[in-house]
């Protein structure tokens, strides 16, 4: 352990784990074998975290987290903010308490500066294997199966539910309490306002299956020419009534 560091006397650390310069680790923090914890780490108080993770420098995880083995969390990452949560009464917004925790399972990797809020009531859960990318938001209370992949600037509403081995694309938005079913496909941008089925690819806001969306767009690049094709016809149309009016 660097000198510079701070670590709580109750804090529980297995003698394998490295923990670079200014790092911070509150009470009851318990700490697995051969972990690596770069500089400018936070980490809150009654947190867990297993073996052989790495933890880059500047990450924050805040209390009570609960984080499994071999899990990689990238630089400036916040784990267990609080989730986005007020109610407007006499003409202000007063914050909800969030009192839930966060839960990362084995071997998943987080991004940098992405942020996962921690529940309002209960559980934010990310499944085993899952890979999330640099600049995700995941919001309170959202649960993700195993083996879930989640492209950059993708953004996920508080109380969504994701099934296991989806896919999601660079900047892609889901409303709040959606459920997204297994294997599912969402093309980069697509916003997910409503459920999907399992092994649905969709694309598009709002988003549709990709059959109907590529009909859609067919259709749509028709369209410049069909409306010069019907402008034309009534040119012809109105000349022609002009015609027989003259005549």
């Amino acid at each position: 352990m660097h000198s510079s560091s701070v670590v709580s006397d109750s804090a529980c650390i297995a003698e394998s784990v490295s923990i670079g310069p200014n790092c911070v680790i509150g009470e009851n923090v318990r700490i697995g074998a051969n972990c690596i914890i770069y500089a400018n780490v936070y980490i809150g108080d009654e947190t867990v975290i297993g073996d052989d993770c790495i933890i880059w420098p500047g990450v924050v995880i805040r209390e009570r987290i609960r984080i499994g083995n071999r899990v990689i969390i990238h630089p400036n990452a916040t784990i267990g903010a609080d989730g986005f949560g007020y109610y407007f009464e006499k003409g202000e917004y007063h914050k909800i308490k969030h009192i839930g925790i966060v839960v990362i399972e084995d071997d998943v990797e987080i991004g940098a500066s992405a942020c996962i809020d921690r529940a309002k009531a209960g559980v934010t859960k990310i499944g085993k294997g899952c890979k999330i990318d640099n600049l995700v938001q995941i919001g309170h209370n959202v649960q993700i199966g195993e083996n879930t992949v989640i492209a950059g600037q993708t953004g996920i509403s508080g109380s969504v539910k994701i099934g296991s081995y989806v896919i999601l694309g660079g900047q892609v938005g889901i409303a709040d309490h959606v459920t997204i079913g297994n294997r599912v496909r969402a093309a980069a941008q697509a916003g997910i306002t409503r459920d999907v089925p399992n092994g649905t690819d969709v694309r598009g806001y709002p988003a549709i299956d990709n059959r109907s969306w590529t009909r859609q767009y067919i259709r749509l690049k028709k369209l410049p020419d069909k409306v010069e094709e019907i402008a034309k016809r009534m040119n012809e149309l109105e000349k022609s009534v002009y015609n027989k009016r003259g005549s």
